[in-house]
């Protein structure tokens, strides 16, 4: 694998690097990693990478690595760019014949997204997007159960990531990762949205198993000068009949990375929270309520969730190995021809695609006067289900 993007101070690179290793499934070979000369000379060093294979930019790496013989060159470009280099990244590395993992949101908007897909669906590489909890062992458990039928047709579904971070205006005080997610040429149409929205959008369907279909939102921003949100209520209505409340902020002072869901059927509801991603709860109608445990060697929890776990009970596993988990998936599909696009297990265009036209849909509806707004996407049969 190659990395774009991901420099000294990135978080967010160097938990791709450590999921990416946790398994031996992948080596990093080169990069392009900052903007910044020594600071991208530096990283490369640090990671002990060839002079030679560490890049000025990203065009550079694409183009030079396409040169080199198929054995010795990456296989996959991870892109863990601001958002305004998402898709022309990907772009230009799907064309040079490379496989694509990105961070989301997976563009700056639904046009430019709809471009990258049908560059997509002309070659035969892989796509994947980097929707961590996608990845996490008990949120594939409360899917498998809500598909079996365990709380009945699914009523409710109450998802909520509030964090803290943005609270105060630390753009101003120079924290880089602030600063660019409040600028439009950067992060797009989105701020609070587009950021961790999407997490709680994506989780939603995906346990739920319903897509959304309509909207009404609110979003604000609470700190003077901000340009983008930092505060988004949406309340949705489901393709299968359910309702639900998407609550995301990052002005919710002393809050971490609380992501949590509530899906409710006609017969009990299930609830799975990031910050003790080993447990699912399962409330019923007429028994009492019990907490699955997730870990190797429980009869009771699905091939699903359980091929996504490492230890036995016990042995807490979490965001790290959520991650680490699409790495695999990708690896097993580039090692199997990578054909159709999709990564089985991995978040691909389709999500991409809803994500992007959740975004749009809820700015049309804060800023108009409708009650009500369709969310309307261009989809495609591809899905991350196995």
């Amino acid at each position: 694998m190659g990395f774009v993007g991901g420099g000294e101070g990135s978080f967010i690179a160097l938990a791709h690097r450590q999921a990416a290793a946790l398994d031996g499934r992948f080596d990093l070979v080169c990069g392009a990693f900052s903007r910044d000369s020594l600071n991208n000379q530096r990283t490369g060093n640090a990671l002990g990478l060839a002079p030679q294979r560490v890049y000025g930019d990203w065009r550079e790496m694409i183009e030079a690595e396409a040169r080199l013989p198929e054995d010795q060159r990456m296989q996959l470009l991870v892109n863990v760019t601001p958002n305004h280099l998402h898709a022309p990244v990907a772009q230009r590395a799907i064309q040079a014949g490379f496989h694509v993992f990105s961070e989301k949101p997976a563009a700056l908007n639904l046009a430019e997204l709809q471009a990258l897909d049908q560059t997509l669906l002309g070659s035969d590489r892989l796509y994947g997007l980097a929707h961590v909890y996608l990845g996490y062992p008990m949120v594939w458990e409360a899917r498998e159960l809500v598909r079996n039928g365990l709380i009945g047709a699914v009523r409710k579904v109450i998802v909520e990531y509030p964090q803290g971070w943005l609270s105060q205006d630390i753009a101003s005080q120079g924290n880089k990762q602030a600063d660019w997610r409040d600028d439009p040429q950067r992060s797009g149409i989105g701020g609070c949205i587009g950021d961790i929205g999407t997490h709680a959008f994506s989780l939603a369907e995906f346990v739920a198993d319903q897509q959304v279909y309509c909207l009404s939102a609110m979003l604000g921003s609470h700190v003077e000068g901000r340009q983008l949100d930092d505060d988004v209520s949406v309340l949705i209505k489901m393709s299968g009949g359910a309702s639900g409340v998407l609550i995301a902020s990052q002005v919710c002072a002393g809050e971490e990375n609380p992501l949590k869901i509530r899906v409710y059927g006609e017969l009990g509801g299930l609830e799975w929270r990031q910050e003790e991603p080993s447990s699912l709860i399962h409330r019923s109608l007429d028994q009492p309520m019990r907490i699955l445990r997730s870990g190797l060697g429980q009869p009771w929890l699905s091939d699903a969730a359980t091929r996504r776990m490492r230890l036995p009970a016990g042995h807490p596993e979490g965001y790290l190995e959520a991650m680490a988990n699409l790495y695999v998936d990708f690896a097993d599909a580039i090692q199997a021809g990578g054909a159709g696009n999709q990564v089985p297990g991995v978040p691909g265009m389709d999500i991409g695609l809803r994500g992007m036209a959740f975004i749009e849909a809820a700015l049309i509806n804060h800023r108009g006067d409708a009650k009500w707004t369709e969310l309307i996407c261009p989809s495609s049969s591809r899905s991350i289900a196995q």
